[in-house]
């Protein structure tokens, strides 16, 4: 216990301290995990490649369902289709054109090559939801990736077995692989909208409880859409982005808290993750196989998933910068580490070989994609404006069926300039103004207090007349900024 609350204070102490470099949290806890393993300070020692495998799929399943929860439906429906073509054409592509590229340049029999590739060859949810999170970055880029990266780990587990089979030379039937990773991928796709709706029902039926027993309630969604989906063969990892994806998308009792604990858990369970992974690593094998890895990374990052992007996306409406953001937001991190355990429990990798290889390629592409992935949405120009960090927060906790929504207006003080009073307002009839988020101080509205750009307002209004209200803030008391104003 001691340990593991030094590892944390750690942990939040050198994540202030690199913060202004943008360092990614999960390679702090990597590198934390690595300090306490065996090979360093040798405060821990851990070794078992099984444990890590069933802890790992654990955490996993609290950061997809963030994932699914933090992705709106209008944004899924566009690029659902880009983002599976990637996530099983193109994790087949991508480990063929690295195998051909690592055996050319290091003799390695191919089998063997396609193994390493297979493994490595899916963008990992982890990685990508926990960097992707604090960028405010274009939306159809962000949302491909993230869907890719919470889909594609089927695929990626379907080939590695597959050629892992060919390799310990065992008889493997084509036909039933491919059935078993369409069932994988819809079954999975199924059983969480299937789990999302049971728990929407639900969360409309429960009601006067405390919020302590909704989010128990969603901790059991959660077990319950990986449990099913597993237990029928179907990728649980699957359903419990699709089940956070639809509850997600819902209205429920508490929804800002609950949102808020989604957060935590997964927050939490990234830091889990990557500290585990770091403790299972021994650096004193890296010397003989530190080139492995920064090949198999130049590869995979540079020319397989480049090609990779431009081949699956090329009949879609992605522009050349979207593709290339794309490209470079193909970031590995648990799943290819986790499956890299697969040849040792198999018995062909005893030395550690491909694993180490594996992990080093994964280090460089959280330290280089992870941390240069902002400033290529600058370059690209697909940086949104992020809107101001709300620090006071009002939610409307609906725990019955009501026609008034607590909504947020940003007066963007980039676009808008003026002011006007509330009382000069014209708001639809039972529309109230209920509080003012001024630069993180909290003003409690009049009619004579006066609006002013930069301003977050809370607004309790009928649902039918959001879009009224919304148009009567925006456009009659603030004059709209020229664009020559806004570009320069």
């Amino acid at each position: 216990m001691l340990i593991i609350g030094i590892i944390l204070v750690f942990i939040v102490f050198i994540a202030a301290f690199f913060k202004k470099w943008n360092v990614p949290l999960i390679v702090i806890a990597l590198g934390i995990g690595i300090i306490f393993g065996s090979d360093v300070t040798g405060l821990i020692y851990f070794d078992n490649a099984n444990l890590t495998k069933k802890i790992t799929d654990i955490a996993l399943m609290f950061v997809l369902f963030a994932g699914g929860f933090e992705t709106k439906k209008e944004n899924l429906k566009i690029v659902m289709k880009p983002a599976l073509i990637l996530a099983t054409v193109g994790v087949l592509v991508t480990a063929l054109i690295g195998a051909l590229i690592f055996t050319f340049i290091f003799k390695w029999d191919f089998i063997t090559s396609l193994l390493l590739c297979s493994i490595i060859s899916s963008t990992d949810a982890s990685a990508v939801f926990s960097i992707l999170r604090s960028r405010s970055v274009d939306t159809m880029a962000t949302s491909i990736t993230k869907v890719e990266s919470a889909t594609n780990d089927p695929m990626a587990i379907i080939l590695t077995t597959f050629v892992l089979q060919l390799k310990l030379g065992a008889q493997f039937n084509t036909s039933s692989s491919i059935l078993m990773f369409l069932w994988s991928l819809v079954g999975g796709i199924g059983f969480g909208y299937l789990i999302g709706y049971l728990g929407k029902f639900l969360f409309n039926k429960l009601k006067d409880l405390d919020v302590g027993y909704y989010h128990l309630f969603l901790l059991g969604l959660i077990f319950l859409s990986f449990g099913l989906a597993e237990l029928c063969k179907a990728s649980g990892m699957m359903a419990v982005f699709f089940s956070g994806f639809i509850l997600g998308n819902t209205k429920l009792p508490y929804n800002t808290r609950i949102s808020s604990f989604t957060d935590t858990l997964s927050f939490i369970a990234n830091v889990g993750i990557y500290v585990l992974l770091g403790l299972l690593v021994f650096p004193s094998k890296f010397p003989d196989i530190w080139l492995y890895g920064v090949i198999l990374f130049l590869i995979i990052t540079f020319i397989a998933r480049p090609i990779t992007v431009f081949l699956t996306t090329y009949f879609s409406k992605l522009s050349i910068k979207e593709n290339i953001f794309l490209s470079w937001s193909g970031i590995r991190g648990t799943v290819p580490i986790i499956l890299a355990t697969y040849p040792i429990v198999a018995g062909i990798d005893p030395q550690h070989q491909i694993f180490n290889i594996v992990f080093i390629a994964v280090i460089l592409s959280i330290l280089f994609q992870g941390t240069t992935i902002g400033k290529l949405a600058d370059i690209l120009k697909l940086n949104n404006k992020k809107k101001i960090d709300v620090k006071h927060l009002m939610e409307l906790v609906t725990l019955h069926n009501i026609d008034y929504e607590l909504i947020e207006i940003f007066i963007d003080d980039e676009i808008y300039e003026g002011e006007c009073k509330i009382s000069d307002l014209n708001l639809p009839s039972n529309t109230t103004i209920t509080m003012i988020n001024r630069n993180n101080e909290i003003i409690a509205p009049s009619g004579q207090t006066t609006i002013l750009p930069g301003d977050v307002l809370f607004v309790l209004v009928e649902k039918n007349n959001i879009e009224e209200t919304t148009n009567q803030v925006f456009s009659k008391f603030f004059k709209k900024i020229s664009s020559e104003k806004i570009l320069s």
